[in-house]
C-alpha cells in the first residue's frame, strides 16, 4: 500500500504506452514520472518496462506483474465504490469470453438486456471458440461448455447442455431423414472443430441401446468456426450436431429441424469460468444470478422440441 500510487502509474504507463502521458494523466512532471516508476522498479528489484527515447515497452515480468496490479486495482475501486454508494453499488466494466456461435446468438441479447437494466456496467465481449487466457486475456468470466480442468479456475454450472442433430428442412426435402445413427452414412455431415485429416466420432445412446457414426472428414463439410456449422446446417448444406444453445432461435423459427430427438449425444454442462482466488465485485456476482435465471427459462423453451 506504500507505493500504491507508483503501482496506478505503472498500470496508467502500460495502457497508454507512454510514461509521460500517465504521469499527466495522475498531475506529474516527466521527471517526477520517471522517478516513481524508478522506485517502483528499485522495490521490486526487477525491470518492469523497456525504455527507449520512442517507445515504452513491457519486459516479461511487467507484463506478469500487470496482471496483478489490475486486478488488485479493481479490486481496491470497487470497494470504495461499494462504501460510496451503498453495498448495491455496480459501476464498472466486465469482460466475458463465450464461443462464437452462442456469444452472437445467444448472450449477446441476454447482456444487452442486463446492462438496460444496469446502466452503470458495460461489457467487453470476447467471442472465441479456443478457451482465452483468462489472465492474460484480461476476462473476467467465460462462458464455456464442459469444465475446465485447470486448478486455476473456478467454475460454476449455469445449465445443462443437450446437444441435437440438425438439418433444414430444405435439405430433409431433398435428402430425406435418418431413423437410426447408423444411417447417417447416406448424409453429408458438417464437421466442427477438426484438423486436417482427422475424423470426429459422434456417439449416442436411446436408453441401454448405443450407436455411433464416424464422420468422413474428407466428404464433409468441417470448420473449426461453430457459428459456420451453424449456417451451413440452416443453408441446407448438411446435417450438423450442434447444441440446443446454438440453434434454439433456428428451431423457433423453422429454420432448422431436430432430427432423431430420442437419441441423446453425450452431453457437456455450460459453465461459468473465473481464476480461482480473484476478487468478485458485485455487478459480476449479480450477473452470474441474472445468468442462470436466463438459462432455467430458455431451457424451458426449448425443452418443447427434443421431447
Amino acid at each position: 500500500m506504500d507505493n500504491l500510487g507508483d503501482i496506478r502509474l505503472f498500470v496508467e504507463a502500460s495502457t497508454f504506452g507512454s510514461l509521460s502521458a500517465a504521469g499527466r494523466r495522475m498531475g506529474l512532471s516527466p521527471a517526477a514520472a520517471s522517478a516513481r516508476l524508478t522506485k517502483l522498479e528499485t522495490a521490486l528489484a526487477t525491470r518492469l518496462f523497456e525504455r527507449t527515447t520512442r517507445q515504452l515497452r513491457l519486459t516479461d515480468e511487467g507484463s506478469i506483474y500487470l496482471q496483478h496490479c489490475r486486478q488488485a486495482l479493481s479490486a481496491l475501486d470497487d470497494g470504495r465504490a461499494a462504501l460510496q454508494a451503498g453495498s448495491a453499488a455496480l459501476p464498472g466494466k466486465l469482460r466475458v469470453s463465450a464461443t462464437s456461435d452462442f456469444g452472437r446468438h445467444v448472450l449477446k441479447g441476454w447482456l444487452d438486456e442486463f446492462e438496460a437494466s444496469h446502466s452503470d456496467v458495460t461489457f467487453g465481449l470476447v467471442l472465441s471458440d479456443n478457451l482465452s487466457n483468462l489472465m492474460q486475456d484480461d476476462i473476467d468470466i467465460a462462458i464455456r461448455f464442459g469444465i475446465l480442468p485447470d486448478s486455476a479456475m473456478m467454475a460454476r454450472r449455469l445449465a445443462g447442455n443437450r446437444r441435437v442433430l440438425c438439418a433444414s428442412p430444405a435439405f430433409l426435402e431433398r435428402h430425406g431423414a435418418p431413423t437410426h445413427p447408423t444411417e447417417l452414412e447416406r448424409f453429408r455431415c458438417i464437421a466442427l472443430g477438426t484438423a486436417a485429416g482427422e475424423s470426429v466420432e459422434w456417439q449416442f445412446v436411446r436408453g441401454a441401446e448405443a450407436a455411433s457414426h464416424r464422420v468422413n472428414v474428407a466428404s464433409a463439410m468441417d470448420t473449426n468456426d461453430g457459428a459456420i456449422a451453424r449456417a451451413w446446417a440452416v443453408d441446407g448444406r448438411g446435417i450438423a450436431l450442434k447444441s440446443l444453445w446454438d440453434i434454439g432461435a433456428d428451431l423457433q423459427a423453422g429454420r432448422l429441424v431436430v432430427l432423431m430427438p430420442e437419441w441423446r449425444a453425450p452431453e457437456s454442462p455450460v459453465h461459468a469460468i473465473f481464476p480461482r482466488g480473484r476478487y468478485m465485485p458485485a455487478r459480476l456476482r449479480l450477473l452470474l444470478d441474472f445468468l442462470v435465471e436466463r438459462f432455467a427459462l430458455a431451457s424451458e423453451e426449448f425443452a418443447q422440441f427434443v421431447r
